[in-house]
C-alpha cells in the first residue's frame, strides 16, 4: 500500500491549494480522553429503553456492547489501511464500496454523519433539562413557557418546532463546546481529559455502589419478561411472542445508537502522532471503559428503580377503550423515558445531603458536555474528510491555523441548533439511529470486501478472520433488529430516517458532477486503486458485495412488514 500520500499537499478537493490542515498531535491516549465522552451516551436512552423494553433492558444493554465490542476490531483494521486519512470508519468504508457503486460510498459517510450529529443537539438539550430540574420546581413558569413554530404531528404525534428554556439554555451549551473545539484536537483532547475524569467519576459509582452494596433486588429484574399492557391499560408481564420481540429488537436498536459509538476513537488517525499503533489501541482501550459503563450503570438504575408502581390509573370511555394512559413512577415514569428525570433519579442513588445530589447532577451535566465534545470532534472531521474525498460540498474542507475543520463545526452547530427545537428528543435519536445502522451495516461490510480485494496492502492491526467474519454477520443483524423495532419508537421513524439517507444523492450529485466534473479529487483516486495493477487492488468480491446489498434490503422490508 502507498502510504505516503498526505492530504497537507491537497488540503481540500479539486487539488486547490488550502493553507491549513489537520495536524498530527495527539497519541492514543488522547483519542481515548475525547471519545471517553461516549459512556455518557448511555444517559440519553436509558429511560426510554427502561421504559419501553421493561424488566429486560439491563439484558438489552450487555448484549449491544457485546456486539459493539465484536465489531470493532472490524474497525480497528480498515482504519489502520489508511493513517493519512480523517474521519472514521465510515470514510475508510467508502473506499471498499466505491468500486463497486460510487452512489453507494457517500451513503455510508453521509449516514454516519446524521447519526452522530444529533448527540450535540439531544445531549444540550439534555444538559439543560437536568440544570432546569436541579434549579427549578417542574410548575415554575421557566420550565412551562412555550413558543411552537411548527406543528409536526403528521410525521408523529406531538412533534413539534418549539422555542423554550430547554432550547435556549442549550444553544448556550453548544457554543461553549464549539468555542473549546476550535483550538484544535490538541486542546480538545486536554479538555476532554479534564471533563472526562470529572464525568466518569459519577456514572462509575453509580454502577459500582448497588453491587458492592447488594442492593439488587432480584423482583426489579425477574421473571425476564417483556412489557405488556392488558386491556384496562395496566402494566402486565408479556409474554415472548412477536409483540414481546419487537420490543426488544426496539431496545437493542435505539441501544445501538449508544454502545457501538466508541468506533469514533479511529476518526483522529489522520491526527495521531503514530497511526499504526495508536488506532487500535485508541479504539481497544476505548471499547473496553464502554462495556463497564454500559454494564454497570444501566444494572444499578434498575435494580434502584424497578419497574415502577401505579400512580393514576388509566381512564377509560363509556365503551371500555383507554382515553388516557395508566401513569407509573420507577422506570416507566414519563421523566424516565424522555431522559429528563434520569439525573435526579441516578444522583439520588448514592444518597445524601441535597448539595451533593446538586453536585452530582453538575457532574453529570459535564458528562454530556463531554458527550457533546466527542460528538463535536468526530462528526465534523468526518464532514472534513468526506469533502477532502469529493463526497460533499468543497467548503468543508477549510480548516483553521489551529487545523480545526471550522466549516463543518459551523454545519454541525447550525443543523443541531434546528435540531435542538424539536420537542421530542428520543424520537430524533431513533430517526438518526436509521442512518447509523445503515452506516454499520456498509462498513462491517466493508472489512471483508478491503480483505478480499486488497489482500496485500499493510495492516497494522490485522483482525482475527472470525471476528471479522461475525463483524459482517452483525451487520445484517443490525437491519433486522432495524426493520422489526425501528417504529416502536414512533410509527414514521423508519421512513424519516430512510428518508434522511437518501438525501445525499442530490447533494453528491451537485459536488461529483457539477463541482468536480465527474472526476473524484487526486487523493481519493489514488485511494480508490482503479488502475488494477497498482498494488495488486482488484475488485475480487465480484458481485458479493451486490448480493449483501439485496440480502440486506430484504432483510429488513421483510421484517418490517410482520
Amino acid at each position: 500500500m502507498n502510504s505516503s500520500i498526505d492530504i497537507s499537499q491537497a488540503g481540500f478537493a479539486g487539488g486547490a491549494e488550502s493553507k491549513h490542515t489537520l495536524h498530527r498531535k495527539i497519541g492514543w491516549q488522547g483519542a481515548f480522553w475525547v471519545a471517553s465522552g461516549v459512556p455518557a451516551l448511555v444517559l440519553f436512552s436509558m429511560g426510554a429503553i427502561s421504559a419501553t423494553v421493561g424488566k429486560p433492558a439491563w439484558l438489552v444493554w450487555a448484549i449491544s456492547i457485546t456486539f459493539g465490542f465484536i465489531q470493532a476490531f472490524t474497525y480497528a483494521e480498515i482504519a489502520g489501511l489508511f493513517p493519512h486519512k480523517s474521519g472514521g470508519a465510515s470514510v475508510y468504508g467508502a473506499v471498499a464500496w466505491v468500486r463497486y457503486s460510487k452512489f453507494i460510498a457517500p451513503v455510508s459517510v453521509w449516514c454516519n454523519w446524521f447519526a452522530w450529529s444529533p448527540v450535540l443537539a439531544i445531549g444540550s438539550g439534555l444538559a439543560a433539562g437536568y440544570i432546569l430540574s436541579a434549579l427549578f420546581s417542574p410548575d415554575a413558569a421557566i420550565n412551562t413557557w412555550q413558543i411552537t413554530l411548527m406543528d409536526l404531528s403528521s410525521i408523529k404525534a406531538g412533534l413539534s418546532l418549539r422555542i423554550n428554556a430547554t432550547f435556549i439554555l442549550g444553544a448556550a451549551v453548544l457554543l461553549t463546546v464549539f468555542s473549546i473545539q476550535h483550538g484544535g484536537i490538541l486542546r480538545s483532547a486536554k479538555a476532554t481529559m479534564i471533563l472526562g475524569v470529572t464525568a466518569l467519576i459519577p456514572l462509575m459509582l453509580i454502577g459500582l455502589v448497588p453491587i458492592l452494596t447488594g442492593d439488587m433486588p432480584m423482583a426489579n429484574f425477574f421473571p425476564l419478561a417483556p412489557l405488556s399492557y392488558d386491556t384496562a391499560g395496566n402494566v402486565i408481564d408479556g409474554i415472548w411472542n412477536i409483540e414481546g420481540w419487537k420490543l426488544m429488537a426496539a431496545g437493542l436498536f435505539i441501544a445501538a445508537w449508544s454502545t457501538y459509538a466508541f468506533e469514533t476513537a479511529v476518526c483522529y488517525t489522520r491526527e495521531f502522532k503514530n497511526p499504526k499503533t495508536d488506532t487500535f489501541k485508541a479504539i481497544f482501550y476505548s471499547g473496553l471503559l464502554c462495556i463497564a459503563v454500559y454494564t454497570l450503570v444501566p444494572i444499578a438504575f434498575q435494580a434502584h428503580l424497578g419497574l415502577g408502581h401505579l400512580v393514576t390509573p388509566a381512564v377509560t370511555d363509556a365503551a371500555g377503550n383507554v382515553t388516557t394512559g395508566a401513569v407509573y413512577d420507577g422506570m416507566l415514569a414519563p421523566d424516565i423515558y424522555s431522559g429528563m428525570g434520569v439525573a435526579g433519579v441516578l444522583s439520588s442513588m448514592l444518597g445524601g445531603s441535597k448539595l451533593i445530589v446538586t453536585v452530582l447532577v453538575i457532574m453529570l451535566v459535564l458528562a454530556l458536555l463531554l458527550s457533546i465534545m466527542t460528538s463535536m470532534a468526530g462528526s465534523s472531521r468526518t464532514l472534513y474528510q468526506a469533502s477532502v474525498d469529493g463526497w460533499l460540498p468543497k467548503y468543508l474542507s477549510q480548516v483553521n491555523e489551529h487545523g480545526a475543520p471550522t466549516k463543518a463545526m459551523w454545519t454541525d452547530l447550525c443543523f443541531n441548533l434546528l435540531l435542538l427545537l424539536m420537542s421530542d428528543y428520543v424520537f430524533v435519536l431513533a430517526a438518526s439511529n436509521v442512518g447509523y445502522i445503515i452506516f454499520n451495516f456498509l462498513n462491517l461490510n466493508s472489512g471483508w470486501i478491503h480483505r478480499m480485494d486488497r489482500p496485500n496492502w499493510d495492516r497494522p492491526y490485522k483482525a482475527p478472520t472470525i471476528l471479522l467474519l461475525l463483524g459482517g454477520l452483525l451487520g445484517f443483524v443490525n437491519l433486522g433488529l432495524m426493520g422489526l423495532g425501528a417504529d416502536v419508537w414512533g410509527a414514521g421513524t423508519l421512513n424519516a430516517g430512510l428518508f434522511f439517507a437518501t438525501l445525499i444523492v442530490p447533494v453528491f450529485i451537485y459536488r461529483h458532477f457539477i463541482q468536480d466534473k465527474g472526476v473524484f479529487p487526486s487523493a481519493m483516486l489514488e485511494d480508490m486503486q482503479l488502475d488494477n495493477a497498482k498494488d495488486g487492488v482488484m475488485n475480487r468480491a465480484g458481485v458479493l458485495p451486490y448480493i449483501a446489498l439485496l440480502v440486506g434490503v430484504f432483510i429488513v422490508f421483510w421484517l418490517h412488514s410482520i
